[in-house]
């Protein structure tokens, strides 16, 4: 059964801003989506620590949607109807790329519902992959082959290419330079991308949006430092990982005094490429990566498909202040198709606190309730429902879904 909100605090300053300011909020997403198109799916995670709201990774090959409220299936295909409206208004036949997960039952039902919404919304659907064929938990996932520039599935030309993959181990040849139109772009995938990109266009659009509500960036914006070349095994940029970890906590330390918070500051520290909660550990004092243990090592030198971290991001940790009712730690997951929220859940963790990594074995979903608030808010009594506070974290993930958009070109113009 979905869920309230976890956290049932009164509403924050920030919260109280946002929803103080709606008519403006809207129409500056409004202007800013035409110059800036969302893409095609995205979700978002968020730690709501009560004084700070912040997004923590944006990811552009969700596979989550079986964790949504099924109540919001015909708001999934309206949005899905509009956003292929903007960007292929022609589409007939839509080809979805999916990841290679043979064993993983979660990702397939997650796939079951993306195709469900994809048919419902008026496309025709096949699921294809150039290594791998047959049925896989209801699944039919078919065999694709490439003619010259042009995928092909039988004798089949799909109008659209949609990945549902994230391209952790590289761009197979068999996707380079398609005629076809694919979403996300290729450039796209965590072969190419990275996390401090993301945050550094999220940062630009924070600061153009925060005057318009009267905010400041530290109420959703996570502090951060970036580390190229290290070598967790070799122990090779070590020093410079823990200088740079020692001054965000620093500066973290003192931001918490000036607003008087009896919190111990701790960071994140994180591949700046990669996904699937993979390479990731919390800190509170940078002596502890001085003396890392093998087995720590180990654990932040690998992501998904066994690729090496190189590139490092030491992110603010942010602390939740979302509980399930049997006191297990939850943090938002917020989904969107094009520019518009169409759902989210609580990625709950009951051995986990709440200055760790939620993405971890063990977790659960809870799906959330967004009741009559999922878009537009109750402002007649928005200081008594904290159902308003699926807005805030809404407006926060349109944010991320610009800064993906921003990030997105930047990387094409590379080519």
């Amino acid at each position: 059964m979905p869920v309230k909100t976890a956290y049932q605090g009164e509403l924050s300053f920030l919260e109280k801003q946002i929803l103080h300011h709606v008519d403006e909020i809207e129409q500056w997403f409004r202007f800013a989506w035409q110059k800036t198109p969302a893409p095609l799916m995205s979700s978002v995670d968020l730690r709501n620590a009560g004084f700070k709201l912040c997004p923590v990774d944006t990811n552009l090959f969700p596979a989550g949607f079986n964790n949504l409220n099924p109540q919001f299936m015909p708001l999934c295909i309206q949005a899905l109807q509009s956003a292929m409206h903007l960007i292929h208004p022609t589409c007939r036949f839509v080809l979805i790329i999916p990841e290679a997960h043979t064993r993983n039952v979660y990702y397939f039902q997650s796939l079951n519902v993306l195709i469900t919404i994809f048919k419902k919304a008026g496309f025709t659907v096949k699921v294809g992959h150039w290594a791998q064929q047959g049925e896989f938990e209801g699944v039919k996932v078919e065999l694709i082959t490439r003619v010259d520039d042009t995928l092909m599935v039988g004798d089949k030309e799909p109008c659209l290419v949609v990945l549902n993959n994230d391209l952790s181990e590289g761009i197979p040849p068999i996707l380079k330079n398609l005629a076809q139109q694919t979403l996300p772009a290729t450039k796209m995938g965590w072969v190419n991308r990275r996390k401090s990109l993301h945050f550094k266009y999220f940062k630009q659009v924070a600061k153009e949006f925060l005057p318009l509500i009267n905010c400041s960036l530290d109420l959703i914006y996570p502090e951060m430092e970036n580390v190229k070349d290290v070598d967790f095994m070799g122990q090779v940029g070590i020093e410079e990982l823990a200088a740079k970890t020692e001054k965000l906590l620093t500066k973290i330390k003192s931001q918490y005094a000036k607003k008087r918070l009896d919190k111990k500051p701790f960071v994140v520290i994180k591949p700046d490429n990669g996904t699937y909660g993979m390479g990731i550990m919390s800190v509170s004092d940078s002596n502890a990566l001085l003396n890392l243990n093998r087995k720590q090592r180990t654990k932040l030198s690998a992501i998904k498909g066994g690729a090496s971290v190189h590139n490092v991001l030491v992110q603010e940790g942010v602390y939740t202040a979302e509980f399930m009712e049997n006191g297990a730690s939850a943090e938002p997951v917020i989904y969107m198709i094009g520019q518009h929220v169409v759902g989210g859940f609580y990625r709950v963790h009951k051995s986990r606190g709440v200055d760790d990594n939620l993405n971890a074995p063990g977790m659960h979903f809870e799906p959330l309730a967004f009741e009559e608030a999922c878009n537009i808010p109750n402002c007649d009594n928005f200081e008594e429902s904290t159902a308003n506070r699926f807005y805030v974290y809404g407006v926060i993930a349109r944010l991320c879904a610009l800064a993906a958009g921003l990030e997105e070109q930047e990387l094409l113009e590379e080519q």
